[in-house]
């Protein structure tokens, strides 16, 4: 597969990063109402909520920005931001077992229906910045029955869900770039076979000769050990799928 360096902002468009934003805004508007210096009179639990939140949405953007160049990269920091997503959603679930409140179970109508809503489609047009900044909001206020009024408890259950139904967006993301790593490899790979095919495209533009076994073209490589070492001698380019090998006339 040929080496491609692709835009580096696509993550826009993508689910998990819309919905890591609407968390990461209905963290911050919950830090600033209900954590206040009774519960957190170093503010080290604000900081912590907000940055894990931040975090999330920044390792997802970094981390499809290295798509074209390393899906191993990418799926290294979508992990890490699905580890501050559950990092957040345990200080959610710490906010309420404090306040000995109800966590919502399965079943429960208000952890249905903030489990069900859907996002829609992002449709941007070239102000794709201005854009997704509407869309987002847009998304956000879907769940504006649980995340605006005036109960912690219902706020901090419906942020709860939120970063288990993110959990599981990434979870599915890590999974299919592990399935497409597996079928087109990665950056490195892809320039390693790059520049083979140049190597074999300039020998077979140097007249060099064909492969004793498969009949490619051959290419100049370096005794690496042994009698021999450091003389130059003909190999397969297809090495190490074939290992023929022709010796070099040394005038």
């Amino acid at each position: 597969m040929p080496v491609e360096i692709k835009f580096s902002q696509s993550y826009y468009w993508l689910s998990s990063w819309i919905l890591a934003n609407v968390i990461q805004l209905a963290t911050q508007d919950f830090c600033d109402r209900f954590i206040d210096h009774g519960i957190d009179p170093g503010r080290r639990l604000y900081d912590q909520m907000v940055m894990a939140a931040r975090c999330g949405v920044a390792n997802i953007a970094e981390g499809s920005a290295r798509h074209s160049t390393s899906i191993e990269t990418e799926m290294r920091l979508l992990d890490v931001a699905r580890a501050s997503f559950d990092e957040l959603q345990g200080d959610f679930f710490n906010f309420l077992l404090r306040r000995r409140a109800e966590v919502w179970a399965i079943g429960n109508p208000h952890r249905e229906a903030v489990w069900q809503m859907r996002l829609d489609t992002p449709r941007y047009s070239n102000s794709y910045l201005h854009d997704a900044a509407l869309h987002i909001l847009a998304q956000k206020a879907k769940f504006g029955a649980w995340l605006v009024g005036s109960d912690p408890e219902i706020a901090a259950n419906a942020l709860l869900v939120l970063c288990i139904r993110e959990n599981k967006m990434l979870q599915a993301q890590i999974q299919n770039q592990l399935e497409s790593f597996r079928e087109t490899g990665g950056f490195s790979e892809n320039m390693t076979a790059e520049r083979l095919e140049a190597r074999k495209a300039c020998a077979t533009a140097a007249g060099a000769p064909a492969c004793p076994i498969c009949g490619k073209p051959m290419l100049r490589r370096l005794q690496k050990r042994g009698r021999l070492q450091g003389r130059e001698f003909w190999g397969c380019s297809d090495y190490p799928s074939c290992n023929g090998t022709r010796p070099i006339n040394q005038n």
